[in-house]
This record gives structure tokens, C-alpha cells and sequence, in this order.
């Protein structure tokens, strides 16, 4: 048999309309999530695309609609032999290998992209094709910034405060350079304050074995099933860079074939293919893609 892994994809995979398709099959959880949350994921996800990019309703948004897709799968008899995440993503993973429940892993998403989004005074820039070398180089000499996520060998995300953010992008030439618009400095230690709120929350939440490995942002070879380890990870998440390429890396030294993206868009599948060109690519994103699978 193939061996299988299920990615979930963070911020950045939203698009307005998004689970549309979900309404009936997916009705339960929909109404869950908004007692949970105070307001419609449906609805939220056909508003326009500035309002929809608010961190404290793109997270909500994809991991309830990953979790709704995670379960058709899961119904129909599909299993992975391990999941992961990018950012948010690894929240989706930890519900779809049963660590924790739906309202449970909902409830921690909520306070997070609240927390998240009351962050200030950070900058984060998307950097597409520069030297890793240079880049690396000038991060070590420059304070107050970090390479927050370490997407592919050609596209990273740092984050600092603004001004080291700018800095390094005088230093290094890059052939794009994305602003993003955020309101805090995501990854990193400029994320101490929210982070420290958060570990109280997560401290007073219980996390169960998982049923299928768990590959967490903050150590990407170690796939676990221990629910202490894996609370003890996301725990420095928020101030962590997201290692992605080097879970890519393991992925494919580990022998696994077959990389399932369950969730909106066709973003973490496009990062595996730029630094495991070997796996398999699948996008799971709609109701009629979980069925084909």
C-alpha cells in the first residue's frame, strides 16, 4: 500500500467561498463552530478577501474546514500513516490523529488567532529566490529578526521588528520581496508576551495519544505519538520558525510516497514539490476531491 501523509495548510490558504461545498455533510461542525466562535464559518468565508485575511477568522475558517474534510476521508476508510501542519495547520493534524477533540482543538484555535491578531509593533516579509547562504549570514549579524518560516530553499518568511526586517531586505537580494500584512511579528520571540498567554491555556487542556504520528513545526524529524510531547512542542510554536522544508526533507527520507494536502488551496503540496520532488502530490480542498479519493 502506499504510504500516505496528510498535510493541513496554515494562514495564507484561505479563499473567499471556500467550503461552500461542505454546508450539508459537514452541518454539525458547522453549527458547533458557531457556538464556539460567536459567528458563521459560511458566511465569514463568502466575505471579501481583506476581511476574510483577518487572522482571527482565517484560522477558525481553515481549521474547521480541514477538520470537516480530514473527516469524509476518515469515514470513507482513509488513513495516513502520519499527519502534520504548517502554523495552524499542526492544529488540524493534532484533531484529524484524535489528540484532541473538535470543540477542544476549536476553542485553542479561537484564542490563539486572538491573541495572534492582538500582537503589535513586529513585521513580517516574504523573500522568493535569494541565497540561502546570504540570507542565513545576515540574520546572524542582525538582531530582532528571524527566518520565521522556512518554506522551500527559495522561499522563506522572516519576521523582527521593522526595522531589522528592512534591513535584511537591503542586505540580500531576493527576486521578490512580499510584505505581509500582519499585525504582529509571527515566529518569533516578538511573540513572547502572546505566546506566554497562550501556554497557560494550553497547560489547563488535556491532550490524548494520538492515533497516528504527529510531525510538529518546532521538531520536524521526530514524528510522535505522545500527547505531553506534542503540547510541550506547541508550546513554542508561536515563538518558533516553521521548519517546512525540513519536514519535506524527512518526509522523503523516510520513505513516505504520498502527500495528501487536506484543505484549502494547493499552497503546501506547491513547497513539497520544490523540496521533495519525489512524493506524490493529492489536493483535498473540495467535497467532490474528498469522494475521488
Amino acid at each position: 500500500m502506499t504510504r500516505n501523509v496528510w498535510i493541513f495548510p496554515g494562514q495564507g490558504s484561505q479563499a473567499v467561498g471556500m467550503g461552500l461545498d461542505l454546508a450539508e455533510v459537514g452541518k454539525d461542525k458547522f453549527d458547533k463552530a458557531e457556538q464556539i466562535l460567536g459567528w458563521s464559518i459560511l458566511e465569514k468565508s463568502q466575505t471579501d478577501a481583506k476581511e476574510l485575511a483577518k487572522t482571527e477568522f482565517t484560522q477558525p475558517c481553515l481549521y474547521v474546514i480541514s477538520a470537516v474534510l480530514a473527516d469524509i476521508l476518515q469515514a470513507k476508510g482513509a488513513k495516513p500513516e502520519v499527519v502534520t501542519g504548517h502554523s495552524l495547520g499542526e492544529y488540524s493534524a493534532l484533531y484529524c490523529a484524535g489528540v484532541v477533540d473538535f470543540a477542544t482543538g476549536l476553542e485553542l484555535v479561537k484564542q490563539r488567532s486572538l491573541l495572534m491578531s492582538e500582537a503589535s509593533g513586529g513585521a513580517m516579509t516574504a523573500l522568493l529566490g535569494f541565497d540561502r547562504s546570504a540570507l542565513e549570514t545576515a540574520i546572524a549579524q542582525t538582531e530582532n529578526v528571524i527566518l520565521a518560516n522556512d518554506n522551500s530553499n527559495d522561499q522563506a518568511v522572516i519576521s523582527g521588528t521593522e526595522a531589522a526586517v528592512k534591513s535584511i531586505c537591503e542586505q540580500v537580494k531576493a527576486k521578490r520581496a512580499i510584505s505581509i500584512a500582519v499585525s504582529g511579528a509571527f515566529h518569533s520571540p516578538l511573540m513572547a508576551d502572546a505566546s506566554a498567554k497562550f501556554t497557560a491555556i494550553l497547560e489547563q487542556t488535556i491532550f490524548n495519544e494520538a492515533t497516528i504520528p504527529v510531525i510538529s513545526n518546532v521538531e520536524p524529524n521526530d514524528a510522535t505519538t505522545s500527547g505531553q510531547i506534542l503540547r510541550d512542542r506547541l508550546t513554542q510554536q508561536m515563538t518558533s520558525p516553521v521548519r517546512w522544508r525540513e519536514i519535506c526533507l524527512y518526509l522523503a527520507a523516510q520513505g513516505y510516497e504520498q502527500v495528501v494536502e487536506v484543505g484549502t488551496g494547493k499552497v503546501l503540496t506547491g513547497l513539497v514539490k520544490r523540496t521533495a520532488p519525489s512524493l506524490k502530490l493529492v489536493n483535498v480542498s473540495t467535497l467532490e476531491q474528498a469522494i475521488a479519493l
